[in-house]
């Protein structure tokens, strides 16, 4: 990503000068003349630096302050530019805000160089030390130049599912690992002219061409699943998922982790801010969460007629097959008390099924079925018969062995539906 440099400066010889030397491939250098279309740039650039000169009409020190006041939620480096020399001068516009004070005339390579180790300390400083990539703040800044742009882009948001699983089960320094290759699968299908950042621990932003996005996602979907069953042990690979640590007779089922790609461009989309970027990319990435292996979705236009727009109501429905009467009707009670609704599986689609496999022997095509029946409901398996391997394989998401603790069953419904509505 480009930086961006603010150039407040009246003299128009004087400032024309000061943005030849700093303009680059690698910033871009903007000129104004007074605070009130110096923060119009502010809100719509986030520039990296801003150079304030003393040539404006007020004084360099009350200015610094209310350009920091101001800047206060994005913090950029501010850099004066003084004919005085005095050390007075120097301290008193330091203390108001400004992280350097050079004095005129200056030296071009000085300011030069001077300038460019205030923007490589001001990108070290937003950098994601595990990934060595741009963090969040950084990203997002990106993002709210590029929506101010003519240019036609295209953002792509790029997850790793089931990641936090991934990383609870085979350790930190593993997941460090797949992060890292991750990384550096992605670098190899981007040139110079592309962004990548991360947005959290297992969720990047890329920034490039609408005319190359959908051929760098149809490629990281691929080279990832090439590449991510070497990161699992072969006991998991010939089971086909994972089995999480419990304790010694509980598990839960995981599936193993893929990416999920959402796009948007700015091809037909007009977006009024980040936020409403933002949204449309987790939509976008929401939709093309495929639970088995990595896929990517692209955002077009849509053509909809009035009252039209569909939202996905939030689920907490619960079902329960439980045998024994007194325990089907204890569970009712306080799934009801803790706000669920419950509900009878055969008329209703549940978030959450709780199943007992009751006194026989387990029933492995009856779990089968249901889930098949219900194949986006996450399914809670108690039995008597202490065999997690074979519940889970049958397709149950939790094996809670009896007897259990109906705070912890509460705990997993409240995590299911959670991971159902998302």
């Amino acid at each position: 990503m480009q930086s961006v440099t603010l150039l407040i400066d009246k003299r128009r010889e004087l400032s024309t000068k000061y943005k030849k030397i700093l303009s680059s491939e690698n910033n871009v250098v903007i000129v104004t003349k007074n605070l009130l279309s110096a923060m119009k740039i502010i809100q719509d650039k986030e520039p990296d630096i801003i150079i304030i000169s003393d040539s404006i009409n007020e004084d360099l020190s009350d200015f610094c302050r209310k350009i920091r006041a101001l800047t206060y939620n994005m913090r950029p480096v501010i850099v004066t530019l003084s004919k005085s020399s005095e050390v007075q001068d120097r301290l008193k516009v330091l203390e108001s805000g400004a992280d350097d004070f050079i004095s005129e005339p200056v030296n071009s390579d000085e300011f030069l160089v001077r300038i460019k180790a205030h923007i490589r300390r001001e990108f070290e400083t937003n950098l994601d030390t595990k990934k060595l990539l741009p963090n969040e703040n950084y990203s997002l800044r990106a993002l709210k130049r590029l929506i101010n742009t003519d240019s036609l882009w295209a953002v792509m948001l790029i997850s790793i599912d089931n990641f936090q699983n991934y990383k609870e089960t085979y350790t930190e320094l593993a997941s460090d690992k797949l992060i890292q290759t991750f990384c550096a699968i992605i670098k190899s299908a981007l040139n110079k002219n592309d962004y990548l950042g991360s947005i959290s621990e297992a969720e990047f932003l890329v920034i490039t061409d609408v005319f190359k996005a959908e051929k760098i996602a149809n490629y990281l979907t691929f080279a990832f699943e090439s590449v991510s069953p070497k990161f699992y042990s072969n006991q998991d690979l010939k089971r086909g998922y994972v089995i999480m640590r419990g304790d010694e007779y509980a598990g839960r089922r995981c599936d193993f982790v893929h990416i999920s790609v959402g796009i948007v461009t700015g091809e037909f989309n007009k977006f009024s801010d980040v936020k409403h970027l933002l949204n449309e990319l987790f939509q976008t990435k929401s939709m093309a969460h495929n639970p088995l292996k990595s896929s990517y979705l692209i955002y077009r236009p849509k053509i909809t007629a009035e009252n039209s727009v569909f939202e996905k109501n939030y689920n907490n429905k619960i079902s329960i097959i439980e045998p024994d009467e007194s325990m089907n009707l204890l569970l009712k009670t306080i799934l009801n008390l803790q706000g669920y609704e419950v509900v009878d599986e055969n008329k209703e689609n549940p978030a959450v099924m709780i199943m007992d496999t009751g006194e026989n022997m387990i029933n492995e095509d009856n779990i089968r079925s249901l889930k098949q029946q219900y194949s986006d409901t996450k399914f809670i398996v108690t039995s008597i018969f202490h065999d997690k391997e074979t519940i889970l394989s049958s397709g149950a998401d939790l094996y809670l062995p009896k007897p259990y603790e109906l705070s912890n069953l509460i705990k997993w419904v409240e995590v299911f539906v959670k991971e159902f509505n998302q």
